[in-house]
């Protein structure tokens, strides 16, 4: 054998070598790309979490007053106040309701909001009742009256100065009768509450309410039932009398009970409020929305079409127009969209049909790269270079402008995200980011990769076809030239 073909034969080993790694890569991109979209289509683990306007739900728009707030502390009281709505909207079992705060208005005179999407709840009056539910509790004094007090079927008619009138409802047949009762606050209240719990008697396993109150609630506790032995201590739970027991001797080591004919749920829902205690901001209710489920499955489905259509048509152009690598931009799109799906699943992305739009409009940004990259390409192949050449060129000429219009779009989508007013916007802000970021990705390297793992190193009728376009390369050199 020559020199000159030992060295041909060399130089061919070492292109081979370097083809077999590059379709190694390639094929590995595709395997993993694969895995991805088997996650991404079939994972029960990570479920798409769909918002109100696709999966049915309540919307509730409160206004959170923040006059008396320190303006130091308002930013922790607000999220104090998302904690303690998050706490009370769980008692519903809704899969991923979002709480969240906005801030409008104008400079100077902020208008801060509380937002409460939950999905799948269709009782907004039950919503509402549990959301701005504050519990209180009060333990006051009963003065001397005739007769005693009732301690079962009491409904509060009014309280004024201290005295309290009860209406006691008696059989049907019994005309009602009122009862006038003079109680003395104590001081005494829910806010004094450390903790709460449920518990049974244990003789008659009769559910009752266990209380242990803070060090301040302890200390007053201990004061009250020392110096009022042999009085009655009336309990009054969110205004209605509870039980009025007697106090038989000095009670110290900041615990109570209240006992009752109460059932178990009651018991428990009771025990939940007070643990619960006040919100640490006050809200008003000032707008409401109910999606129904039929509407939020039939959004869906639209959206869904929306995406495959939409797909379907890109995919068509890309083939049609740039056929061979149109066809591994396709693929590349392929793996741009498993990615991102499978992104929308792990973070969780919540998806609404504005996020849903949001993610078709990053298909075009990421046809919008491809087709860069493909125009550069037929340019250098135009002026003479080689295929591989030619893809080398085309990817890093078209970098910069792939490079400034995302990066525009990035700072655009984290502006729109930063500065959303609700949180539709938001989710479209969110998954138009993705998008971009993974457009990035799919065109840059995906579609690079495959392209470069073709191995097309000769040019003869059937490569100039299948790396040409919808224009003939004779038309497109004589362009150049003049």
């Amino acid at each position: 054998m020559g020199f000159w073909q030992l060295l041909f034969g060399e130089r061919e080993a070492i292109v081979d070598r370097i083809m077999l790694k590059k379709r190694i890569w390639a094929l590995v991109l595709i395997i993993v790309a694969a895995l991805v979209g088997y996650f991404a289509f079939v994972s029960t683990t990570y479920p798409f979490h769909l918002g109100l306007d696709l999966s049915g739900g309540s919307y509730l728009v409160y206004s959170a007053d923040t006059s008396k707030v320190a303006p130091t502390d308002v930013d922790d009281r607000m999220n104090a106040l998302v904690n303690d709505v998050e706490k009370r909207v769980n008692v519903f079992g809704v899969s991923e309701p979002i709480v969240q705060t906005e801030v409008g208005g104008t400079i100077g005179n902020s208008d801060h909001r509380l937002i409460v999407e939950l999905p799948g709840v269709t009782d907004i009056t039950q919503a509402e009742a549990i959301i701005g539910k504050t519990p209180s509790l009060d333990f006051m004094l009963v003065g001397s009256s005739t007769p005693a007090v009732p301690t079962l079927n009491l409904s509060t008619e009014s309280i004024k100065n201290g005295t309290l009138t009860l209406k006691a409802i008696a059989p049907t047949t019994t005309p009602t009768t009122q009862t006038t009762e003079t109680f003395i606050p104590t001081g005494l209240t829910g806010q004094l509450v450390s903790h709460a719990d449920v518990e049974f008697d244990p003789t008659t396993y009769q559910p009752y309410i266990a209380l242990t109150w803070n060090s301040d609630g302890a200390t007053l506790f201990d004061q009250v039932t020392k110096a009022n032995v042999g009085q009655r201590l009336a309990i009054f739970l969110d205004g209605t009398l509870i039980e009025a027991p007697v106090i038989q001797q000095e009670i110290s080591g900041g615990n109570a009970q209240i006992t009752g004919d109460f059932t178990l749920d009651q018991v428990k829902a009771t025990v939940n409020d007070l643990n619960l205690g006040a919100l640490p901001v006050p809200i008003t209710l000032i707008s409401t929305q109910t999606i129904g489920a039929t509407l939020g499955e039939s959004a869906l489905h639209a959206s869904i079409l929306a995406g495959i259509i939409a797909f379907i048509i890109v995919g068509l152009f890309l083939i049609l127009f740039y056929r061979l690598p149109g066809l591994v931009a396709v693929l590349a799109l392929a793996i741009y969209t498993a990615i991102n799906l499978a992104i929308y699943r792990f973070i969780p992305v919540t998806l609404t049909s504005a996020g849903i739009a949001g993610f078709i409009l990053s298909i075009g940004m990421a046809v919008d790269a491809n087709i860069l990259i493909f125009e550069r390409t037929k340019e250098e192949i135009a002026r003479g270079r080689t295929l591989p050449d030619a893809i080398r060129e085309g990817f890093h000429r078209a970098w910069n402008s792939i490079r400034d219009s995302n990066l525009s779009s990035i700072i655009t989508a984290i502006i729109l995200y930063y500065f959303a007013s609700t949180p539709i916007v938001r989710g479209f802000a969110l998954v138009f980011l993705i998008g971009v970021l993974v457009s990035m990705f799919s065109a840059i390297t995906a579609t690079r990769t495959l392209l470069l793992a073709l191995g097309v190193e000769k040019e003869n009728k059937v490569t100039k076809f299948l790396f040409g376009s919808g224009l003939s390369n004779k038309l497109q050199t004589n362009k150049l030239k003049s």
